[in-house]
């Protein structure tokens, strides 16, 4: 490798930058990528720092491009428009019929699959293509179609479509509420082992059980035991074969529930500050099996919805 490439600062530090820079605000910048503030304060701390020259002036409440920052920010600007273009020149062509869905894993595993049979039967002509990956994925470039995000209201674009808000409540199996340690009430938790979803990123810091725990009168509590999982799917596993109790998400474990799969020993509940929304690419939003598929994705989600559906304007 020719020895300026290995010089090249990361490609998501530049994409954090150039975010950071066009919206002037590392809070903003941060949610339209999908990572916390702090993470990207960082990559663009390790930026300037690789390049040794201050691309921000930092002020009480307010972010500035430095002229050199500005400068830079213009160029990347560019490369990275650039880059995009290339790669949509030599990606395979789209596949027809069908369409393209990206989300999270968990929403795909434990919501939006086991539902996927229902849009079959109603529109059996269109193929129904899942990506699952808890990365963001730019609808601009054209090989998604709907995208489903996890989203604070004052960030959801508009023409996104609120298919419910989220709720937490702890969940576990028949026997181990039957047959375990009293689950009377929050402070019984300190009995049981608790599953925990890891979350480095921060992408969710109220979906845990230190925000539920303090919302519900039991902050500092510990628990007799601790299982940690990179996946939240895998927390749902471990909480129907018996290993102890999770932080269930409203609806996503709404089946498990419904088939008493899962119990919810008391009723104490802490509502999430986000919801899902539906995002319709730019390149799809005239496509008739994407319009259906939107109109499936409201049907499906009014009976589950904790939280009025509404689209944002």
């Amino acid at each position: 490798m020719h020895k300026t490439l290995r010089r090249l600062p990361s490609l998501d530090f530049l994409r954090g930058f150039e975010a950071a820079g066009r919206r002037l605000s590392f809070t903003l910048a941060a949610e339209e990528l999908f990572v916390t503030q702090s993470a990207l304060s960082r990559q663009v701390k390790a930026l300037e720092d690789a390049l040794g020259v201050p691309l921000f002036e930092r002020k009480h409440r307010a972010l500035a491009l430095t002229k050199a920052g500005a400068a830079f920010h213009r160029d990347i600007t560019e490369r990275l428009r650039e880059i995009a273009a290339a790669a949509d020149a030599v990606q395979a062509p789209q596949r027809e019929p069908g369409l393209t869905v990206s989300t999270t894993v968990s929403f795909a595993s434990l919501w939006l699959i086991p539902r996927l049979p229902d849009f079959r039967a109603a529109a059996p002509g269109t193929d129904v293509y899942v990506s699952a990956d808890d990365r963001m994925v730019d609808l601009a470039r054209g090989d998604v179609d709907v995208a489903i995000r996890y989203l604070a209201d004052t960030s959801a674009p508009p023409g996104s479509v609120h298919l419910f808000g989220e709720r937490l409540l702890p969940v576990a199996s028949p026997a181990l509420v039957e047959h375990g340690p009293s689950l009377k009430r929050p402070a019984d938790l300190a009995r049981h082992v608790l599953l925990y979803f890891d979350d480095p990123e921060g992408r969710v810091p109220w979906a845990n059980w230190a925000a539920w725990l303090a919302a519900n009168g039991a902050p500092g509590l510990k628990p007799a035991g601790a299982m940690h999982f990179s996946l939240y799917d895998q927390v749902i596993q471990a909480a129907l074969a018996g290993h102890g109790v999770a932080l269930g998400r409203i609806p996503l474990i709404a089946s498990f529930l419904e088939r008493r799969q899962l119990v919810a020993p008391f009723g104490k509940r802490y509502d999430a500050p986000r919801g899902y929304y539906a995002l319709t690419a730019p390149h799809a939003g005239q496509r008739p099996e994407v319009a259906a598929f939107v109109d499936w994705l409201r049907r499906q989600s009014s009976a589950a919805a904790p939280a009025k559906r509404r689209t944002k304007r």
